[in-house]
């Protein structure tokens, strides 16, 4: 029931109070009756509410009947603006993209992440040369090396290959690091030698997609000598601006429940979104980048921390802190893993939001998401595999997560290493594989606030509304919470608008 109405939230229609307790009363699949219904609204461009004659005519196979009828559809007036409506759409979200318990392979899912790194990286001319790890292997063993198939001379000998695959393990060696790359035919030890590539390869992470171009000229030496290294990355790019000096507010993490939850602060900032300053009158967008509550269990001893021990009495003073925020904002809001719901990536949407049904403003969309604003494409990513990549990568730390950012678009790959902190889910299909190039990158997660540029892509860490931890004192983490980031999406400028 709950997923039906943020579908129809998420599409941009709302479910009359009557029609709702019709579907409540219904013993049937309320989600398909939902999108048969927002499926023929959609095509006859009717952005007006859910009604019960919506629902009876979709059960009866007439829907369109009540769709084209300008006496029905118009007796209630959709309460978001048109300009809204037209000026955001949300892209990608994993919730209705996520299989169910009994379909789910981890086979499956490295393959997926392979196939989709592949696309990406066959924009490289070099991609054309790529050959299977099993022939490699097999060019080795021979003599001459004039056997492929895009050789023009035979018997010349081939200086060196091309390969794509996953790393499956990284090793320091006293003069070089070794790399194991792995792909649907085998894997293979290749190594870096030089002083340029071995510091290139110490930020690699383990389960990341790349291309290498090999040597195999030393028929002496059994290593497989890397000549490059080449990443998926994002390209370099401008990002398109929207023609108009609107903004979004980027915020997350407000842990509401916990006893560090900086209430008055968070209010503070709920009062200027509905003052008459100038820059408020320019905000049209609020992106939330999950932890919205601080839930219960999630650590030991979390109990000694908290204000509210009740899920939902944490979710119920969410949302009545959040619809404070003006009608006029659209609010996109995504999981994190505090919040209820799975906590494996991806994450669907919040689905036991009783309290937050009433917020017609609102897309309650799942982890990662992407949401275009005024022609900016905007990735959302609660942030949860900063924790690995920071542990793994040297030199990076919880006090510039923008570094860490980086490496993810660099592998074009929300959560490359499996295994660790971060749960991932044997989906079928990798949704954490980063498709879309964004204009904008935002994410949550450590607490710290911080603004940085990526080959073009702007990039944002909200930090948190919750005060240093006893947990964060022990790890030495000072956080810098209480900030909101603002972006003008007409030339994606970014300044902090602070509420200590």
């Amino acid at each position: 029931m709950s997923i039906a109405l943020i579908y129809a939230i998420n599409k941009g229609y709302q479910v009359h109070p009557d029609a709702f307790a019709f579907l409540k009363s219904l013993d049937c699949d309320v989600e398909k009756i939902i999108k048969t219904i927002v499926d023929a609204k959609n095509k006859f461009k009717k952005k007006s509410p859910i009604l019960i004659e919506d629902i009876k005519n979709a059960i009866s196979g007439d829907v369109n009947r009540t769709i084209d009828d300008p006496t029905l559809t118009n007796m209630n007036s959709n309460p978001k603006s048109d300009s809204n409506l037209e000026n955001y759409k949300i892209i990608f979200d994993p919730t209705y993209k996520i299989n169910s318990e009994n379909d789910k392979d981890f086979v499956k899912l490295f393959d997926s992440r392979y196939r989709k790194s592949l696309k990406i990286l066959s924009i490289r001319s070099e991609s054309r040369q790529i050959r299977k790890i099993k022939q490699i292997k097999d060019l080795r063993n021979k003599s001459r090396y004039g056997s492929l198939d895009n050789d023009n001379e035979k018997g010349k000998a081939v200086e060196s290959v091309f390969l794509a695959g996953l790393i499956m393990s990284k090793r320091n060696r006293k003069n070089d690091v070794e790399l194991v790359i792995d792909d649907a035919t085998g894997s293979i030890p290749v190594v870096c030698k030089t002083r340029d590539l071995i510091k290139e390869a110490s930020s690699l992470v383990l389960d990341q997609m790349l291309m290498l171009e090999i040597s195999l000229s030393k028929r002496n030496s059994n290593d497989f000598v890397i000549k490059d290294i080449i990443f998926p990355d994002i390209p370099e790019h401008v990002a398109p601006k929207s023609g108009t000096e609107s903004y979004v507010a980027l915020i997350s993490d407000l842990h509401v429940g916990s006893k560090y939850f900086m209430e008055k602060e968070f209010n503070d900032f709920l009062s200027w979104l509905s003052s008459d300053d100038e820059i408020v009158r320019r905000i049209k967008y609020v992106c939330i980048a999950g932890d919205i509550v601080d839930g219960i269990g999630i650590y030991p001893n979390q109990d000694k921390e908290l204000v509210e021990m009740n899920m939902n009495k944490q979710l119920s003073c969410a949302a009545s802190l959040l619809q404070k925020i003006p009608k006029r904002m659209h609010v996109f809001l995504i999981p994190g893993n505090h919040d209820p719901g799975r906590r494996a990536l991806p994450q669907t949407a919040l689905t036991n939001l009783r309290d937050f049904q009433p917020l017609e403003n609102f897309s309650i969309i799942g982890n990662p998401s992407v949401v275009e604003l005024n022609k900016v494409k905007l990735l959302m990513f609660h942030g949860q595999s900063l924790d690995d990549v920071i542990a793994t990568v040297p030199g990076l730390s919880y006090s510039k997560p923008v570094e860490a950012m980086k490496i993810l678009l660099k592998s074009r790959h929300l959560s490359p290493i499996y295994g660790n902190r971060t749960p991932i889910a044997p989906e079928s299909e990798d949704m954490l594989v980063i498709e879309d190039v964004p204009d904008i990158f935002h994410a949550g997660h450590v607490h710290m606030t911080e603004v940085g540029r990526y080959k073009g892509t702007l990039i944002v860490n909200s930090g948190a509304w919750q005060r240093q931890t006893r947990f964060q004192q022990t790890m030495g983490i000072t956080p810098t919470p209480g900030i909101c980031i603002l972006v003008n999406l007409g030339n994606l400028q970014s300044f902090k608008k602070d509420f200590n």
